[in-house]
């Protein structure tokens, strides 16, 4: 179940955003003025093949996986970032968002879970 994160850092000149998590999800979600949501990343099967949808109300969507910054040869981590990644399975994201998202804010779990379902990606 999907649950927020106290004491979310805000960071200055951004939109003010919130972070739910549990562990198969995290969600971040940023906020206009009048608290609509415009944008999110949800991040998804965070242990085995971490991946994030990104929604912006003014640029669309992007299907990335991420790279942990793991190193072959043992030296220090990176930082993660996102690479490209291939197929989005909108149906198995959409009923495990659906049931994970059952206490989000109606308006959350609404945006959230419209946008995946809406967006298809076969690659």
């Amino acid at each position: 179940m999907l649950r927020e994160n106290a004491n979310v850092r805000q960071i200055p000149g951004d939109p003010p955003r919130r972070w739910f998590s549990d562990e198969f999800f995290d969600l971040i979600v940023w906020f206009s003025p009048d608290k609509a949501v415009t944008d999110f990343q949800l991040c998804y099967d965070r242990e085995y093949k971490p991946r994030a949808l990104t929604w912006l109300k003014r640029g669309g969507y992007t299907h990335n996986g991420i790279d942990d910054g793991d190193t072959p040869d043992g030296s220090h981590k990176s930082s993660p970032i996102l690479v490209p990644d291939g197929i989005f399975d909108s149906n198995d994201i959409a009923a495990r968002f659906a049931a994970a998202g059952g206490e989000l804010p109606q308006d959350i779990r609404e945006t959230v879970l419209g946008k995946i379902r809406e967006f298809k990606k076969d690659l």
